[in-house]
């Protein structure tokens, strides 16, 4: 049975996702400096649009004229955004008047706020430090993560668990998984943040070779300098090379663990798992494959991050339900061990008719 919070985290998870792929969608349309200051838009609160308010943001922003595409593609986002947040304050809100009830999470939502908090800075940074790649990769991790606990909750608070016990190598396979995952996104939104996604356009070779010219000391120096305009990137074809090759390595590793994952899964007869897992590898694999032969076509390229998050979900999931499984496993012989009834201690021998003595 749903647990109270079930509905609203489960709104708060589908909000999480929007706000995911309109982060996408923004980026890849090259919109994310659409509006230079944060968190009006050229000190209005939406897009300017009359005569008066192109003259003030002229005016105040001289450098950056006014594109209206790409001021309401970021406008949207942080609607959507703001909106998510308050949605998670919500969230903390009810899981602290609950905390005394069983089986309600409390750590976690408010785990879930502070993360959402350290967005609304990166979203800031993003704008502020120009697209600055450190931030901007942080920002996206900011978004998966904000996402997979927010799934992970509504997991917790849909009152359904597994009923199978799973082996400890079911466990290592699927946290492996998950932590590789993560380091993929990672190494996707570096791949991002520098404008690297076609710094190679065949497959499998990259400008025709197995192993071409890459610059992976500058393609993954972390201290670059804080003040140009990042848009569009700053780093050279061998160092965008370099990235791009790391991914496809990261790509190629990752499959293989899944693909050991998914069998793990089928071992245990968690086919549908197994089978729901191999289907959004499958799709990631083709995006991406597609994003290169097709030189990262808009619709193409969001379908990618979108079946990223579908796969990191799906992960969350598995490692759910193994860990959940563990637990329930074990929670019998633990609670055995400690509530044993103890034989009864006999009392003291009463000769008929006496009465019982007290203090």
């Amino acid at each position: 049975m749903a647990k109270a919070g079930f509905r609203l985290a489960l709104l708060a998870t589908v909000l999480a996702l929007v706000v995911v792929l309109l982060g996408a969608y923004t980026r890849l349309t090259h919109a994310g400096l659409g509006c230079p200051d944060w968190p009006g838009c050229y000190g209005f609160i939406s897009v300017p649009k009359t005569d008066a308010q192109l003259a003030h943001a002229q005016q105040h922003f001289p450098d950056t004229p006014v594109h209206v595409e790409k001021g309401r593609s970021e406008m949207v986002h942080r609607y959507f955004a703001g909106t998510l947040a308050l949605v998670i304050v919500l969230l903390a809100a009810r899981a602290w008047r609950q905390r005394t009830l069983p089986g309600q999470p409390l750590k976690l939502p408010l785990f879930i706020l502070m993360v959402v908090l350290a967005q609304a800075a990166f979203g800031m940074w993003t704008v502020t430090l120009k697209l600055w790649p450190q931030v901007v990769t942080g920002h996206l991790l900011g978004g998966f993560a904000t996402l997979s606990l927010l799934f992970l909750l509504t997991l917790r608070l849909s009152g359904v668990l597994p009923a199978l016990a799973v082996p400890r190598r079911l466990q290592r396979w699927a946290t492996a998984g998950l932590v590789l995952a993560i380091g993929q996104i990672a190494l996707g939104g570096w791949v991002s943040s520098n404008y690297a996604a076609v710094a190679c356009v065949d497959l499998p070779t990259c400008h025709g070779q197995w192993w071409p010219s890459a610059d992976f000391a500058n393609g993954f120096h972390l201290t670059q300098h804080i003040g140009p305009n990042y848009l569009g990137g700053q780093l050279d074809s061998d160092a965008r090379t370099a990235i791009h090759l790391t991914h496809r390595l990261g790509a190629l590793v990752l499959t293989v663990v899944l693909l050991g994952l998914a069998w793990q899964l089928r071992r245990v007869g968690m086919t549908r798992l197994a089978g729901l897992l191999m289907l959004a590898l499958g799709l990631q694999v083709s995006l991406g494959i597609s994003n290169v032969l097709f030189g990262l076509p808009l619709a193409v390229a969001v379908a990618h991050n979108a079946c990223g998050a579908a796969l990191l979900l799906t992960l969350v999931l598995v490692n759910y339900h193994a860990r959940t499984a563990l637990v329930r496993v074990k929670a019998p012989r633990l609670a055995r061990w400690r509530f044993s009834p103890r034989p009864p201690v006999p009392g003291p021998i009463m000769l008929k008719g006496e009465l019982p003595w007290r203090p």
